[in-house]
């Protein structure tokens, strides 16, 4: 058997059977009597049995015009539903955004700063990636992500808009019983001889390390890989090497771990971090709110809390 219905067909059904009359019917779907009795025709023949029983007064639902009239009921009801969620992406009300960050930004900044978009904006969804900087703003630019958080100046041939988002800077840290714990600052270079713990490979931040060490001439001695700065500033704790984090997070570990940081002297170290978009206008609107809740997030952006 097979059936051939449109949505036009499941509409002029439901309406003769609300009103069990094929001409009211047929009115309320905006259609003429005759067209409307040959659709019904076609309706019956496509599924081999009648769907109404024509009387003079009306007409009334067959077994299979009561099934048929339930699941057109579904479909309808569904139909309405679909077009009401996608008339809320195109208000800007619900979506979702695919944010490109580098590893800091990621684990440090971004948990804090997305907590008052994502609980003003129930209905959209943030999906977050993480990539190294120098990779994210040629993706903003070829339109593979939304929006870009990066740590690296951005090429003005990329053509891209800026926003300030956060500041902080990579430090070393090592155990308090280190021979380099003597000095208040070092260059990236001079600490190569050490065993370093760093974090898991594909990772943005260990590959940035893994280039600057490259760069020296040498390659990086790391004895383990781990997920997650914690566990990693535990580990210099205790002996096993020595590290390089950012400042935020080294220093909320030294307030509970026995560890020195040391300061990188290397003009990479500090970090200016900065929203990235082909076009901030042509963003949908949900997509300009989180640039905006971002951009003036105190507790990322020093710039948010000037008076």
């Amino acid at each position: 058997m097979s059936m051939r219905f449109d949505l036009t067909d499941l509409r002029l059904f439901t309406h003769v059977a609300e009103a069990a009359n094929i001409t009211q019917g047929a009115s309320r779907t905006n259609m003429a009597l005759a067209s409307a009795s040959e659709r019904i025709r076609g309706m019956e023949d496509s599924l081999g049995v009648p769907l109404l029983e024509r009387k003079r007064r009306g007409v009334h639902l067959t077994p299979a015009g009561s099934a048929l009239l339930r699941h057109a009921r579904k479909v309808l009801q569904q139909l309405e539903e679909m077009r009401d969620d996608l008339d809320q992406y195109a208000k800007g009300l619900r979506g979702q955004l695919r944010v490109l960050a580098n590893t800091v930004a990621m684990v440090e900044f971004l948990p804090i700063a997305l907590v008052p978009f994502l609980a003003a904006y129930p209905n959209i969804d943030v999906e977050l990636e993480e990539r190294q900087s120098r990779e994210i703003v040629p993706a903003i630019a070829e339109g593979h992500g939304d929006i870009g958080i990066v740590a690296d100046p951005v090429d003005p041939a990329e053509q891209l808009e800026t926003f300030p988002f956060a500041e902080d800077r990579l430090v070393l840290i090592v155990p308090r019983q280190h021979p380099l714990a003597r000095k208040r600052e070092i260059a990236f270079h001079e600490s190569l001889d050490n065993d370093f713990l760093g974090l898991s490979a594909g990772s943005a931040l260990q590959e940035t390390l893994n280039h600057h060490a490259a760069r020296a001439g040498r390659q990086l001695r790391l004895r383990v890989r781990l997920n997650g700065f914690a566990p990693i500033a535990r580990m210099v704790e205790g002996g096993v090497g020595i590290a390089v984090l950012p400042e935020t997070t080294a220093r909320r570990c030294q307030q509970s771990m026995n560890i020195k940081i040391v300061t990188l002297t290397d003009a990479w170290a500090p970090r200016h971090f900065q929203i990235c978009v082909r076009s901030f206008k042509a963003l949908p609107a949900h997509a300009q709110w989180l640039i905006e809740c971002l951009a003036r997030n105190p507790q990322t952006n020093p710039r948010a809390r000037d008076p």
